[in-house]
């Protein structure tokens, strides 16, 4: 109870209700700019509501920016209860360093509160992108690439996830028949362990159905493509080799074992994804070259980890 009470204070203070009620979001309105009145919300995260509140008024298949960071936010908590974070800060200083450059060069540099990188501490060869932002790679996949580019290849990936909004497809493929409707609100106190366990009651069932895609089973393959593609624009675009996505997959060839969960489970086979990069890029795979200097930066925050 102690650590659902963690993770909720932590990333779950938004109250998420799903319910196509008229008087539900009127309500809840009201109480965002009661709440500002009296200084328990701060008047942006009031008019964020109110904004997100409305949009979900006029049509529940469409999702403001608002809504995909307070649903991937959730998302995030019951990856953060199924994997322990790596608590090792010069790893995470140096994925979120490096996963911040990546971003700005993809084609949604600018998201609401922006994009966040953590280390899973997992051998198991996987990596989570939420909705609005959160990356999440394990050490299993860090372990697999060999180079500063590989990494880049890694976090480059998860954005296009992101920015082609591939978890809020799946969201609406699973929620659209139940009329979603998602309404934040932020709390100014702490939650009882009993408000934490009525919340996860309430909504946890909806949430652990958008998570079961990302973590069970995984994007269709052509979405997968379509992220693959996206890294290596972005990779071109900061000057990393975009080889780095092949040589990492090259090196899970080899790591993969059959019946394994993550990566082996929710993605393609990396030699057919290999073969798809290749064929649309036209270029032969060539042993990654990296700088130095950047190689040595990787060794010591993750080479070894």
């Amino acid at each position: 109870m102690k650590r659902d009470l963690l993770i909720f204070r932590l990333l779950l203070p938004a109250v998420l209700v799903f319910s196509g009620c008229q008087a539900m979001l009127t309500a809840t309105e009201k109480a965002a700019t009661q709440a500002a009145s009296i200084g328990m919300l701060h008047p942006s995260y009031a008019e964020a509501i109110k904004k997100s509140t409305g949009a979900v008024s006029r049509s529940i298949e469409e999702f403001t920016p608002e809504q995909e960071y307070y649903i991937g936010r959730s998302v995030a908590a019951v990856i953060l209860n199924k994997y322990q974070s790596y608590t090792n800060q010069e790893a995470n200083q140096y994925l979120n360093v490096l996963g911040q450059t990546l971003a700005q060069a993809s084609d949604m540099p600018e998201i609401f509160r922006g994009y966040r990188f953590l280390v899973l501490n997992s051998d198991e060869i996987n990596a989570f992108a939420t909705p609005g932002g959160q990356v999440f790679v394990t050490r299993g996949l860090l372990r697999c690439c060999r180079s500063e580019d590989a990494v880049a290849a890694v976090l480059a990936h998860e954005i296009g996830h992101i920015q082609l909004k591939h978890g809020i497809q799946a969201i609406k493929k699973a929620r659209i028949t139940d009329a979603l409707a998602t309404i934040a609100a932020e709390s100014a106190r702490a939650l009882a362990p009993n408000e934490v366990a009525m919340l996860t009651e309430t909504f946890g069932g909806a949430i652990m159905d958008i998570t079961t895609t990302l973590v069970n089973s995984g994007y269709s393959r052509s979405f997968e493509y379509e992220a693959d593609q996206v890294a290596q624009t972005i990779l071109r675009r900061v000057g990393y080799d975009p080889n780095g996505l092949v040589e990492m997959l090259t090196v899970m060839r080899k790591s993969l074992k059959k019946g394994e969960t993550g990566f082996a489970r929710t993605h393609p086979a990396p030699e057919d994804r290999i073969g798809e990069i290749q064929q649309k890029s036209g270029v032969k795979y060539a042993q990654v070259r990296t700088p130095e200097a950047r190689q040595d930066r990787f060794m010591k925050a993750v080479g070894k980890i």
